[in-house]
C-alpha cells in the first residue's frame, strides 16, 4: 500500500550547519585534489536536464524533471525540504541522510559531495509512463589522492492529484538509505576510519637516514601523581634539572603553565631523544608527579643538526590547517618548518581512507567494506649533506658567541656538504640566508674584474694609506703592515688585503664590470638549491663613493656564507658553480639568468693570488692544512664602524668552505682559526 507523499521541513540539520559553515569559511588556498567548483556542477545538471528525457510520458502525465531536479538539489544540500517523497517505514528521511552522510561529512571538511544526473530512464512494461529510474553520480574528496566516486538509483512514480482537487498530480521519490550509498541497508550507519601514511625520512648526501623516526622521552608534571602544594615545585625542579642537563628552558613559564592546567593534566616540558640527552632521566623520575613517557619522533642525528635547515615536524597548527586546502587535518602530523615544512607533501604522503556500513547494535566484525583507498606512504626527500662534516663545523662554532655560520661546498659536483649555523644565530638561519657585507672576501671578485681590465697580479698598483673618493676617506685596517705600502704588486695587495689599492681602479673598473664579475662567479645569480637562500646582491646603481666602497665590499653589497662558498667553489671549479642541497633540485623558474663568462685561465689566476694569501699574507694561518689551495680574508665594519663582520672563504682539494662570524676582530684571527679547525679537525 502506497503512503501518501510529503515535504519534509529540516531547516537547522547538522547537515545546513556544517554547509553554511563550510561555504562561509572557504580555505586559503584549494589543493590541486579539492572538490569541483560548484558552479560545475550546476552546469552539469543543466546540461543533462536539458537533454530529452528517455521516459516517455502519456497525456496528461508531465515529465520527472522537476522531481529529479530536486532530488538532486536536496541531496546536494543535504536539505530535503521541498523533496517529494514516499516511503515503506515510518523513519525521518531527513534524520536518517543526517545520520548517514554525518560521517562522510566530517571527514571530508564539512565540503558536501558532488551529485549529478546522469540520466532518466522510463521502464517497459504496464504503468511505464508513471515510472522513472534517475541514476545519480556522488563523489567525494578525501585529500587529494583519495576520490569516492559511485552510483546510485531513485525510483520516482507518479501519483494523481487527490480526488476533487484541479492541481496536477506529483512525481515523487522512493526513500531508502541507498539513495545515499549503494546496496545501505535501513538501520546502517557508515563510519569513516583514516589510515595514517608513514611520513619518510630525510636522507644525506650517501642516501642514509638522517631525519628519521628516534625513539624519545616526553617528559613533563602529571599533576593527577602529585598533591596540589608540590604542581609549583615540581615544576620548577623539572626546570632545573633539564636546564643543566643542557636544554633551555623557562621556568617561570612552564610553572605557570602547570599551575594554569587543569587537574588532571599531563604539562609536558620538553621531548627527549633517548639516546644522547644530557638530561638525568631517572632523576627527573624522582620528582613528585613527573612523568616521563616514552614515543617517538622524526629527529635528525644530533638536536642541533641544520635545525635551521631540516625543520622539524609535529602536530599541525591552525594555521597551517587553514592553509593546505584540506590536505592537512586537526591531529596530523606535518613538517613545522624548514625542509619538514617546504617538502611536506612529499614527506607525508597520503593517508588511507576506509568506509564501513554497519548496524550501530552491530558487532564490529559484522561491519562491511564500502570504499577503501590504501595510505600512500611519503617519499624521502634527498640531500647532499655530509654528516660527518656538517657535525664538525657545528662542533668549530660551539663556543662562539655571536651569530656564526659555516658553509661547504664539494666545487666538483655543486653538493652543498655542511651548512651550520652556531648558537649564537638563536635558531636563526645564517648559514644559508645571512645578508652581510663581505668585505676583503670581495676581492677575489675586484681581481677577476682588474684582470679583464688589463691589471695582471704582477701589474703594480698604489697601495697608501688613505684614499679619498668624492670626499668619503677609505684606509686599511689598522694593523695593515707599513712594508706592503707604496706601488705594489696586484698580488701583495691581495695578500695583504689592500683597501686603497682597490680603490684605486675605481676610474678603470667600474660598477658595470664588478656586477659581470660577481655574476661569473655566482653572487646574485639565482639557482635551484632545494632550500632557500640569500643568493647576494651586487647595485648596479652607485655614486663615486658606492663604488670606492664596492671595491672593498662594504656599503651595499650584500653576501651571504652561501654565496662567500659558491665564488670560492666557482674559483675552484673554473666555472660558476650551481649549489645543490636537495636532489633533485627543483628546476628553476623562468629568469632571464645570464650565463658566465668565467674561463679557466681567470679561475687560474684567481687560485693563485689566494694561494698568496696562504703563503705570505692574512691567511697564513692555514699554511699547515692538507690540500690548501688558496684563501682569502674579509672585515667588514658595521654600525658606527667600531664593529667587524669577519670572513675568510678557502679552497681545500675538492672543497670551498665559508666562514662568517657577526661580530669579531679580523678575518686572519676570528674567522682564521675557525676556518683551520673546520679543515683540520679529523
Amino acid at each position: 500500500m502506497r503512503t501518501h507523499p510529503r515535504t519534509t521541513s529540516h531547516r537547522n540539520t547538522p547537515h545546513e550547519i556544517a554547509r553554511r559553515r563550510a561555504s562561509s569559511s572557504a580555505p586559503a588556498a584549494p589543493s590541486a585534489g579539492a572538490a569541483r567548483p560548484r558552479r560545475l556542477v550546476a552546469l552539469l545538471l543543466t546540461a543533462v536536464l536539458a537533454m530529452p528525457l528517455a521516459a516517455c510520458t502519456g497525456d496528461g502525465v508531465p515529465q520527472p524533471d522537476d522531481a529529479a531536479k530536486a532530488l538532486v538539489a536536496g541531496l546536494q544540500s543535504g536539505s530535503l525540504d521541498g523533496v517529494a517523497l514516499t516511503q515503506d517505514t515510518s523513519g525521518d528521511p531527513q534524520q536518517q541522510l543526517t545520520e548517514i552522510l554525518e560521517p562522510l561529512l566530517t571527514a571530508v571538511g564539512g565540503e558536501h559531495p558532488d551529485v549529478s544526473l546522469t540520466q532518466v530512464t522510463a521502464p517497459d512494461g504496464e504503468d511505464a509512463a508513471r515510472r522513472a529510474t534517475a541514476t545519480l553520480q556522488w563523489s567525494w574528496q578525501f585529500g587529494a589522492e583519495a576520490d569516492w566516486t559511485y552510483l546510485t538509483r531513485a525510483e520516482l512514480t507518479y501519483a494523481d492529484a487527490p480526488e476533487g482537487s484541479d492541481g496536477p498530480g506529483t512525481w515523487t521519490t522512493a526513500w531508502t538509505p541507498s539513495l545515499l550509498v549503494p546496496d545501505l541497508q535501513p538501520g546502517e550507519r557508515l563510519t569513516v576510519s583514516t589510515v595514517q601514511a608513514k611520513r619518510a625520512d630525510i636522507l644525506d648526501g650517501t642516501g642514509e637516514p638522517l631525519v628519521t623516526t628516534r625513539d624519545v622521552w616526553r617528559v613533563g608534571v602529571d599533576k593527577t601523581h602529585a598533591a596540589q602544594d608540590q604542581w609549583e615545585s615540581s615544576a620548577r625542579a623539572l626546570a632545573e634539572l633539564v636546564a643543566q642537563g643542557g636544554v633551555a628552558v623557562d621556568a617561570d613559564a612552564y610553572a605557570q603553565r602547570v599551575l594554569s592546567a587543569g587537574p588532571k593534566a599531563f604539562v609536558e616540558l620538553v621531548t627527549l631523544r633517548q639516546e644522547g640527552s644530557g638530561v638525568d632521566i631517572e632523576a627527573a623520575r624522582q620528582i613528585p608527579g613527573v612523568g616521563v613517557l616514552p614515543g617517538s619522533a622524526a629527529l635528525a642525528p644530533t638536536s642541533t643538526f641544520a635545525r635551521a635547515i631540516l625543520g622539524r615536524a609535529g602536530e599541525a597548527t591552525a594555521e597551517i590547517i587553514e592553509q593546505s586546502g584540506g590536505r592537512i587535518k586537526q591531529g596530523d602530523t606535518t613538517g613545522l618548518s624548514g625542509l619538514q615544512r617546504q617538502y611536506d607533501a612529499q614527506l607525508a604522503g597520503s593517508p588511507g581512507v576506509v568506509v564501513t556500513a554497519a548496524k550501530p547494535d552491530a558487532d564490529a566484525s559484522t561491519a562491511r567494506e564500502v570504499f577503501t583507498k590504501e595510505a600512500v606512504d611519503g617519499t624521502p626527500l634527498q640531500t647532499t649533506f655530509d654528516v660527518g662534516l656538517q657535525e664538525r663545523a657545528e662542533q668549530v662554532l660551539a663556543d662562539v658567541g655571536p651569530a656564526s655560520a659555516i658553509v661547504a661546498i664539494r666545487p666538483s659536483t655543486g653538493d652543498v656538504l655542511a651548512a651550520a649555523s652556531g648558537p649564537g644565530s638563536n635558531g636563526l638561519d645564517t648559514a644559508l640566508l645571512g645578508k652581510y657585507a663581505p668585505g676583503s672576501t670581495f676581492k677575489v671578485i675586484d681581481a677577476l674584474a682588474f684582470g679583464r681590465r688589463g691589471i695582471t697580479p704582477d701589474s703594480l698598483v698604489a697601495c697608501t694609506p688613505t684614499i679619498t673618493v668624492n670626499g668619503r676617506e677609505f684606509q686599511n685596517v689598522p694593523e695593515y703592515p707599513a712594508s706592503a705600502l707604496g706601488d705594489i704588486p696586484l698580488r701583495t695587495a691581495i695578500a695583504q688585503s689592500c683597501n686603497t689599492a682597490m680603490i684605486a681602479q675605481h676610474d678603470v673598473v667600474s660598477q658595470d664590470d664588478l656586477v659581470a664579475a660577481a655574476t661569473d662567479l655566482g653572487l646574485g645569480v639565482e639557482t635551484p638549491v632545494g632550500a632557500p637562500v640569500f643568493y647576494g646582491n651586487v647595485p648596479s646603481d652607485a655614486t663615486p663613493a658606492q663604488h670606492a666602497a664596492t671595491l672593498i665590499g662594504q656599503d651595499r653589497v650584500e653576501a651571504s656564507p652561501f654565496t662567500m662558498a659558491r665564488v670560492a667553489a666557482s674559483v675552484a671549479a673554473g666555472k660558476r658553480v650551481d649549489p645543490v642541497l636537495v636532489k633533485p633540485a627543483t628546476p628553476a623558474e623562468a629568469k632571464d639568468v645570464p650565463d658566465s663568462k668565467l674561463t679557466a685561465d681567470e679561475a687560474a689566476t684567481l687560485r693563485d693570488l689566494m694561494a698568496g694569501v696562504v703563503a705570505s699574507g692574512s691567511a697564513t694561518v692555514l699554511r699547515d692544512v692538507p690540500g690548501i689551495v688558496g684563501a682569502k680574508t674579509g672585515t667588514a665594519q658595521f654600525g658606527d664602524g667600531t664593529q667587524q663582520h669577519t670572513w675568510m672563504i678557502a679552497i681545500a682539494g675538492d672543497l670551498a668552505v665559508a666562514v662568517f662570524v657577526e661580530v669579531g676582530e679580523r678575518g686572519s684571527t676570528t674567522s682564521g682559526p675557525l676556518m683551520h679547525a673546520f679543515l683540520t679537525t679529523p
